[in-house]
């Protein structure tokens, strides 16, 4: 019998890394579920999937990804995905350049670039083991000039650059690649002025004429972490809205 393979999903308590851990499991793999800060919310979802386990740790500090990982070996006796889903932003209007203050860029960066490096370069000889792969969750904002705001933006291009670097270099034991959402209707829009109002310009933009849903999301993860001859890609998933000019 095929040993069940072990998935670590990174930011996975709630919006996309949620539906990404749900989604894995529903195809029998077991997932590690992780946040920096949703410790409740967590422990539920690792509670609600049929074989999983909840680890707290925050990727951007120093040791935190390397601990994550080895909980992750612990826990299942290897690794076979690895999805950095953990991701921060801050909603600035691009034109407001002072509001992009250094720290918020520091802040970004530590998160979304620094995290996912150090969460692969920890999961590498795992995953050169077992012939695993790497999906990481970038954004439409890394490809086109938009987003939430210039640091993030910024953030997830270099991402989709590092996708690609890493699937070069971690080929052929190990694939990596990338899905770029475009607007997604996820917790980090609850409250925020406007958001509905975004989000109803975006479903009557797109050629699909919807916004996203994290479930989207995860299915591509999915299709991206069973697809054996995909590596250094970074698959837009927008409803078409790369098309729109």
């Amino acid at each position: 019998m095929t040993e069940q393979r072990v998935a670590l999903v990174t930011g996975s308590s709630s919006g996309i890394g949620a539906a990404v851990a749900r989604r894995l499991a529903a195809d029998g793999i077991k997932v590690v579920v992780n946040s920096a800060h949703s410790v409740e919310a967590g422990e539920a979802l690792a509670a609600e999937l049929p074989d999983a386990v909840y680890i707290r740790s925050n990727v951007a500090e120093d040791g935190e990804a390397a601990r994550l990982v080895e909980g992750a070996v612990d826990a299942y006796g290897r690794l076979d995905i690895l999805v950095n889903s953990a991701g921060i932003t801050r909603f600035i209007p691009h034109d407001d350049l002072d509001a992009a203050t250094p720290d918020i860029w520091r802040d970004i960066f530590d998160v979304n670039v620094l995290g996912v490096w150090q969460t692969v370069t920890a999961a590498a000889p795992h995953l050169k083991a077992s012939g695993g792969c790497v999906v990481n969750v970038s954004s439409q904002a890394g490809v086109r000039p938009g987003g939430s705001s210039i640091p993030y933006a910024v953030s997830k291009a270099a991402v989709n650059h590092m996708t690609r670097l890493l699937a070069k270099t971690l080929g052929p034991a190990v694939r990596v690649n990338a899905v770029a959402p475009g607007m997604i209707d996820t917790p980090w829009f609850d409250g925020l002025d406007g958001a509905d109002e975004a989000k109803a310009h975006v479903a009557a933009a797109v050629p699909l004429r919807r916004v996203g849903r994290p479930e989207d999301i995860a299915q591509a993860v999915y299709d991206l972490a069973n697809a054996s001859y995909i590596t250094g890609e970074v698959l837009l998933v927008d409803g078409g809205g790369h098309l729109l000019g």
